[in-house]
């Protein structure tokens, strides 16, 4: 991953400008959809367009920052394609693209500090999909999600 698209709200502004800046210094090309502003921000603007740019293939990966990650996650989930986790550590992170091929990371500024962040976005980045069994998975979650666009109900 060298292209990133990421998107926070107003309640991650400073933390998404720490973690764009971490991240170019990795060499990394970051394209910010977020709100640099601190009045009020709606998350599922960014999500989506975070979520939108990755499906499409225009950037490698994403990161989504607001409050608890946990909204901005499930704006960008809602994108066809997508596999977004939020992650609080390390750990999580990595296991999220080892075992599931997610292609967007997203934690909550009044989560994890901006270190802890840094580490979650290190982790995440350098980890790679094992394929194999996961596969079999990642398959059954695109074919639940096939299922639900076509508007067929089990």
């Amino acid at each position: 991953m060298k292209k990133l698209a990421i998107g926070n709200d107003h309640v991650a502004v400073e933390m998404k400008k720490e973690i764009m800046a971490y991240l170019q210094e990795k060499g990394y090309e970051v394209i910010n959809v977020g709100t640099d502003e601190e009045g009020r921000f709606d998350y599922p603007i960014s999500g989506y367009k975070v979520a939108k740019m990755v499906a499409a293939g225009e950037v490698d990966g994403g990161v989504l920052i607001c409050g608890t990650g946990v909204g901005i996650s499930l704006s960008a989930n809602k994108v066809k394609g997508i596999r977004c986790c939020v992650c609080s550590e390390p750990y999580s992170a990595k296991l999220s693209k080892q075992h599931n091929n997610t292609n967007i990371i997203a934690f909550g500024a009044r989560v994890v500090g901006v270190e802890l962040a840094k580490m979650i976005v290190d982790s995440w980045l350098e980890a790679e999909f094992e394929g194999g069994r996961h596969q079999r998975r990642v398959d059954m979650i695109r074919e639940i999600e096939e299922t639900q666009s076509l508007g067929a109900a089990e």
